[in-house]
Protein backbone atom coordinates (compact mmCIF):
# COMPACT_ATOMS: atom_id res chain seq x y z
CA UNK A 1 0.00 0.00 0.00
CA UNK A 2 1.43 3.44 -0.90
CA UNK A 3 1.86 6.20 1.66
CA UNK A 4 -1.41 8.11 1.53
CA UNK A 5 -0.48 11.15 3.59
CA UNK A 6 2.57 12.95 4.92
CA UNK A 7 2.98 15.35 7.84
CA UNK A 8 4.86 18.66 7.81
CA UNK A 9 8.08 18.45 9.80
CA UNK A 10 7.48 21.74 11.58
CA UNK A 11 4.25 20.35 13.08
CA UNK A 12 5.16 16.69 13.41
CA UNK A 13 2.90 13.93 14.65
CA UNK A 14 2.53 11.17 17.22
CA UNK A 15 3.45 7.55 16.59
CA UNK A 16 1.76 4.93 18.79
CA UNK A 17 2.76 1.29 18.25
CA UNK A 18 0.14 -0.40 20.43
CA UNK A 19 0.85 -4.00 21.48
CA UNK A 20 -2.26 -6.18 21.69
CA UNK A 21 -2.12 -9.74 23.05
CA UNK A 22 -3.57 -11.49 20.00
CA UNK A 23 -1.66 -12.95 17.08
CA UNK A 24 -3.63 -16.08 16.10
CA UNK A 25 -7.31 -15.36 15.50
CA UNK A 26 -7.58 -13.50 12.20
CA UNK A 27 -11.11 -12.25 12.90
CA UNK A 28 -10.00 -10.63 16.17
CA UNK A 29 -6.90 -9.14 14.54
CA UNK A 30 -9.07 -7.67 11.78
CA UNK A 31 -11.53 -6.21 14.31
CA UNK A 32 -8.74 -4.51 16.28
CA UNK A 33 -7.07 -3.08 13.16
CA UNK A 34 -10.38 -1.88 11.72
CA UNK A 35 -11.51 -0.31 15.01
CA UNK A 36 -9.92 2.97 13.90
CA UNK A 37 -11.72 3.01 10.53
CA UNK A 38 -13.64 6.22 10.15
CA UNK A 39 -11.37 8.25 12.41
CA UNK A 40 -10.06 10.89 9.98
CA UNK A 41 -7.28 12.22 12.21
CA UNK A 42 -5.35 8.93 12.36
CA UNK A 43 -3.63 6.51 9.98
CA UNK A 44 -2.79 2.84 10.51
CA UNK A 45 0.70 2.94 9.04
CA UNK A 46 1.52 -0.71 9.73
CA UNK A 47 0.37 -3.77 11.61
CA UNK A 48 1.88 -7.18 12.13
CA UNK A 49 0.79 -10.27 14.03
CA UNK A 50 2.67 -13.39 15.00
CA UNK A 51 1.14 -16.66 16.20
CA UNK A 52 4.14 -17.77 18.29
CA UNK A 53 4.33 -14.42 20.07
CA UNK A 54 0.51 -14.33 20.04
CA UNK A 55 0.85 -10.59 19.67
CA UNK A 56 -0.38 -7.87 17.35
CA UNK A 57 1.32 -4.49 16.95
CA UNK A 58 -0.70 -1.74 15.29
CA UNK A 59 1.18 1.47 14.50
CA UNK A 60 -1.01 4.58 14.49
CA UNK A 61 0.14 7.97 13.19
CA UNK A 62 -1.70 11.23 13.77
CA UNK A 63 -2.47 14.18 15.96
CA UNK A 64 -3.62 13.85 19.61
CA UNK A 65 -7.38 13.63 19.00
CA UNK A 66 -7.08 10.87 16.41
CA UNK A 67 -4.48 8.91 18.36
CA UNK A 68 -6.64 9.00 21.48
CA UNK A 69 -9.76 7.84 19.62
CA UNK A 70 -7.87 5.02 17.88
CA UNK A 71 -6.32 3.74 21.12
CA UNK A 72 -9.65 3.75 22.97
CA UNK A 73 -11.40 2.02 20.05
CA UNK A 74 -8.71 -0.66 19.72
CA UNK A 75 -8.61 -1.22 23.48
CA UNK A 76 -12.36 -1.67 23.64
CA UNK A 77 -12.21 -4.42 21.02
CA UNK A 78 -9.25 -6.05 22.78
CA UNK A 79 -11.15 -6.14 26.08
CA UNK A 80 -14.22 -7.59 24.39
CA UNK A 81 -12.37 -10.26 22.39
CA UNK A 82 -9.23 -11.24 24.36
CA UNK A 83 -9.22 -13.38 27.51
CA UNK A 84 -5.76 -13.55 29.07
CA UNK A 85 -6.79 -16.59 31.10
CA UNK A 86 -6.69 -18.54 27.82
CA UNK A 87 -3.73 -16.72 26.30
CA UNK A 88 -0.61 -18.69 25.34
CA UNK A 89 2.40 -17.07 23.67
CA UNK A 90 6.16 -16.72 24.04
CA UNK A 91 6.08 -12.94 24.41
CA UNK A 92 5.76 -11.53 27.96
CA UNK A 93 2.47 -9.68 28.57
CA UNK A 94 0.25 -8.41 31.38
CA UNK A 95 -2.67 -7.03 29.40
CA UNK A 96 -4.98 -7.50 26.42
CA UNK A 97 -3.97 -4.00 25.30
CA UNK A 98 -0.57 -4.63 26.81
CA UNK A 99 1.64 -1.64 26.03
CA UNK A 100 0.64 1.76 24.67
CA UNK A 101 3.57 4.05 23.85
CA UNK A 102 3.25 7.62 22.55
CA UNK A 103 6.27 8.87 20.61
CA UNK A 104 6.69 12.40 19.20
CA UNK A 105 7.99 12.45 15.62
CA UNK A 106 9.70 15.35 13.81
CA UNK A 107 9.01 18.60 15.72
CA UNK A 108 6.04 17.36 17.73
CA UNK A 109 6.51 18.31 21.43
CA UNK A 110 7.19 15.56 23.96
CA UNK A 111 5.26 17.47 26.63
CA UNK A 112 2.07 17.08 24.59
CA UNK A 113 2.62 13.31 24.42
CA UNK A 114 3.10 13.23 28.20
CA UNK A 115 -0.16 15.13 28.78
CA UNK A 116 -2.01 12.95 26.27
CA UNK A 117 -0.77 9.77 27.98
CA UNK A 118 -2.16 11.05 31.30
CA UNK A 119 -5.50 11.78 29.67
CA UNK A 120 -5.73 8.40 27.91
CA UNK A 121 -4.65 6.57 31.06
CA UNK A 122 -7.41 8.20 33.09
CA UNK A 123 -10.00 7.25 30.49
CA UNK A 124 -8.79 3.63 30.28
CA UNK A 125 -9.11 3.37 34.06
CA UNK A 126 -12.50 5.05 34.27
CA UNK A 127 -14.20 3.63 31.16
CA UNK A 128 -12.73 0.11 31.11
CA UNK A 129 -11.82 -0.47 34.77
CA UNK A 130 -8.18 -1.20 33.87
CA UNK A 131 -5.22 -0.76 36.22
CA UNK A 132 -2.91 1.67 34.40
CA UNK A 133 0.83 1.81 34.96
CA UNK A 134 2.66 4.84 33.56
CA UNK A 135 6.15 4.24 32.18
CA UNK A 136 9.07 6.08 30.60
CA UNK A 137 8.38 9.85 30.48
CA UNK A 138 5.14 9.42 32.44
CA UNK A 139 6.65 7.29 35.23
CA UNK A 140 5.96 8.66 38.68
CA UNK A 141 8.81 9.46 41.05
CA UNK A 142 10.02 6.39 42.96
CA UNK A 143 8.01 4.12 40.65
CA UNK A 144 9.55 1.72 38.08
CA UNK A 145 10.23 3.49 34.79
CA UNK A 146 10.99 0.74 32.28
CA UNK A 147 8.54 -1.76 30.82
CA UNK A 148 10.49 -4.86 32.02
CA UNK A 149 10.55 -3.50 35.60
CA UNK A 150 6.82 -2.78 35.63
CA UNK A 151 5.98 -6.10 34.06
CA UNK A 152 8.09 -7.99 36.62
CA UNK A 153 6.49 -6.10 39.53
CA UNK A 154 2.96 -6.82 38.29
CA UNK A 155 3.70 -10.49 37.68
CA UNK A 156 5.13 -10.84 41.21
CA UNK A 157 2.04 -9.25 42.72
CA UNK A 158 -0.30 -11.46 40.70
CA UNK A 159 1.61 -14.62 41.62
CA UNK A 160 1.39 -13.70 45.32
CA UNK A 161 -2.27 -12.65 45.11
CA UNK A 162 -1.25 -9.20 46.33
CA UNK A 163 -2.95 -5.92 45.52
CA UNK A 164 -1.53 -4.01 42.59
CA UNK A 165 -0.32 -0.43 42.92
CA UNK A 166 -1.24 1.18 39.59
CA UNK A 167 -0.93 4.89 38.86
CA UNK A 168 -4.65 5.00 38.18
CA UNK A 169 -7.48 2.50 38.12
CA UNK A 170 -8.33 -0.44 40.39
CA UNK A 171 -5.85 -2.37 42.54
CA UNK A 172 -7.05 -5.65 41.02
CA UNK A 173 -6.28 -6.74 37.47
CA UNK A 174 -9.21 -6.84 35.06
CA UNK A 175 -10.38 -10.50 35.14
CA UNK A 176 -9.87 -11.06 31.39
CA UNK A 177 -7.96 -8.01 30.13
CA UNK A 178 -5.30 -7.65 32.85
CA UNK A 179 -3.50 -4.31 33.04
CA UNK A 180 -2.07 -1.73 30.68
CA UNK A 181 1.32 0.01 30.56
CA UNK A 182 1.17 3.46 29.00
CA UNK A 183 3.44 6.43 28.52
CA UNK A 184 5.29 8.87 26.32
CA UNK A 185 8.74 7.73 25.26
CA UNK A 186 11.51 8.40 22.82
CA UNK A 187 11.63 6.36 19.58
CA UNK A 188 12.16 2.62 19.96
CA UNK A 189 12.83 -0.02 17.32
CA UNK A 190 11.31 -3.49 17.74
CA UNK A 191 13.33 -5.99 15.74
CA UNK A 192 13.49 -9.78 15.54
CA UNK A 193 16.30 -11.79 13.93
CA UNK A 194 15.46 -15.39 13.10
CA UNK A 195 17.99 -18.17 13.63
CA UNK A 196 17.90 -21.20 11.32
CA UNK A 197 18.00 -23.50 14.32
CA UNK A 198 15.49 -25.06 16.67
CA UNK A 199 17.98 -24.92 19.55
CA UNK A 200 16.59 -22.31 21.94
CA UNK A 201 19.80 -22.31 23.98
CA UNK A 202 21.63 -20.66 21.06
CA UNK A 203 19.13 -17.79 20.83
CA UNK A 204 19.24 -17.35 24.60
CA UNK A 205 23.05 -17.31 24.65
CA UNK A 206 23.16 -14.61 21.96
CA UNK A 207 20.53 -12.53 23.75
CA UNK A 208 22.45 -12.88 27.02
CA UNK A 209 25.68 -11.83 25.27
CA UNK A 210 23.96 -8.70 23.97
CA UNK A 211 22.68 -7.83 27.44
CA UNK A 212 26.10 -8.50 28.96
CA UNK A 213 27.86 -6.16 26.52
CA UNK A 214 25.33 -3.36 26.06
CA UNK A 215 26.91 -1.22 28.79
CA UNK A 216 30.42 -1.50 27.36
CA UNK A 217 29.99 -1.87 23.59
CA UNK A 218 28.71 1.45 22.16
CA UNK A 219 26.95 -0.22 19.21
CA UNK A 220 24.82 -2.28 21.62
CA UNK A 221 23.85 0.56 23.94
CA UNK A 222 20.26 0.29 25.11
CA UNK A 223 19.54 -2.99 23.31
CA UNK A 224 17.11 -5.22 25.21
CA UNK A 225 17.13 -8.82 24.01
CA UNK A 226 15.41 -12.17 24.54
CA UNK A 227 15.86 -15.59 22.99
CA UNK A 228 12.49 -17.01 21.93
CA UNK A 229 11.18 -20.24 20.39
CA UNK A 230 9.15 -20.11 17.17
CA UNK A 231 7.45 -23.47 17.51
CA UNK A 232 5.26 -23.13 14.43
CA UNK A 233 8.35 -22.66 12.24
CA UNK A 234 10.77 -24.98 14.09
CA UNK A 235 13.09 -21.98 14.45
CA UNK A 236 14.30 -19.63 17.16
CA UNK A 237 14.66 -15.88 17.33
CA UNK A 238 16.65 -13.11 18.95
CA UNK A 239 13.97 -10.56 19.80
CA UNK A 240 15.22 -7.02 20.45
CA UNK A 241 14.12 -3.55 21.42
CA UNK A 242 16.56 -0.78 20.49
CA UNK A 243 15.81 1.83 23.13
CA UNK A 244 18.38 4.30 21.73
CA UNK A 245 18.01 3.71 17.98
CA UNK A 246 19.79 6.95 17.15
CA UNK A 247 22.96 5.35 18.56
CA UNK A 248 22.52 1.90 17.03
CA UNK A 249 23.53 0.59 13.62
CA UNK A 250 21.21 -2.25 12.66
CA UNK A 251 23.66 -3.64 10.05
CA UNK A 252 26.41 -3.73 12.71
CA UNK A 253 24.13 -5.51 15.20
CA UNK A 254 22.95 -7.95 12.54
CA UNK A 255 26.53 -8.89 11.69
CA UNK A 256 27.30 -9.22 15.40
CA UNK A 257 24.42 -11.68 15.82
CA UNK A 258 25.58 -13.49 12.69
CA UNK A 259 29.07 -13.96 14.12
CA UNK A 260 27.72 -15.13 17.47
CA UNK A 261 25.37 -17.60 15.79
CA UNK A 262 28.14 -18.99 13.57
CA UNK A 263 30.38 -19.56 16.59
CA UNK A 264 27.55 -21.55 18.17
CA UNK A 265 26.96 -23.60 15.02
CA UNK A 266 23.88 -21.81 13.70
CA UNK A 267 22.98 -19.64 10.71
CA UNK A 268 21.01 -16.41 10.69
CA UNK A 269 17.78 -16.10 8.75
CA UNK A 270 15.79 -12.96 8.05
CA UNK A 271 15.00 -9.80 9.97
CA UNK A 272 11.49 -8.86 11.00
CA UNK A 273 10.80 -5.21 11.77
CA UNK A 274 7.78 -4.57 13.99
CA UNK A 275 6.27 -1.16 13.32
CA UNK A 276 8.33 1.75 11.98
CA UNK A 277 12.01 2.63 12.13
CA UNK A 278 14.00 5.79 11.39
CA UNK A 279 16.03 5.51 8.19
CA UNK A 280 19.18 6.43 10.12
CA UNK A 281 19.17 2.99 11.80
CA UNK A 282 20.25 1.44 8.50
CA UNK A 283 23.30 3.73 8.39
CA UNK A 284 22.95 4.28 4.62
CA UNK A 285 23.11 0.53 4.00
CA UNK A 286 20.56 -1.51 2.07
CA UNK A 287 17.73 -3.36 3.85
CA UNK A 288 19.29 -6.50 2.39
CA UNK A 289 22.27 -6.00 4.74
CA UNK A 290 20.03 -7.03 7.63
CA UNK A 291 18.11 -9.59 5.53
CA UNK A 292 14.95 -7.48 5.71
CA UNK A 293 13.28 -9.48 2.98
CA UNK A 294 9.82 -7.97 3.56
CA UNK A 295 11.01 -4.37 3.40
CA UNK A 296 8.14 -1.91 3.09
CA UNK A 297 8.59 1.82 2.56
CA UNK A 298 5.65 2.43 4.91
CA UNK A 299 7.85 1.17 7.75
CA UNK A 300 10.37 4.00 7.34
CA UNK A 301 9.28 6.89 9.56
CA UNK A 302 11.06 9.45 7.36
CA UNK A 303 8.75 8.62 4.44
CA UNK A 304 5.80 10.02 6.37
CA UNK A 305 7.44 13.44 6.82
CA UNK A 306 7.53 16.26 4.30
Amino acid sequence: MPIERTFPREIGFIQSAVNYSEGCRLDVIDCIVRASDGIPEVIVADYSADADHNRLVVTYLGQPSGISKAILAGTQVAIERIDLRRHIGVHPRIGAADVIPLTPIADFPMKTCISLAQEIGSRLAEEFNLPVFFYEKNARRNHPQSLPEIRAEVVRSLERNEALHPDCGPSLAHPTAGCVVLGARDPLVAWNVTLLSNDLSIAKKIAKEIRRNRDTVPELEGVRSLGLQLTSKSLTQVSMNLTHPERNSMPWIFRYIQRQANMLGAEVGESEIIGLIPLSCLRCESPSEIAWTKYNERQIIDNWIR
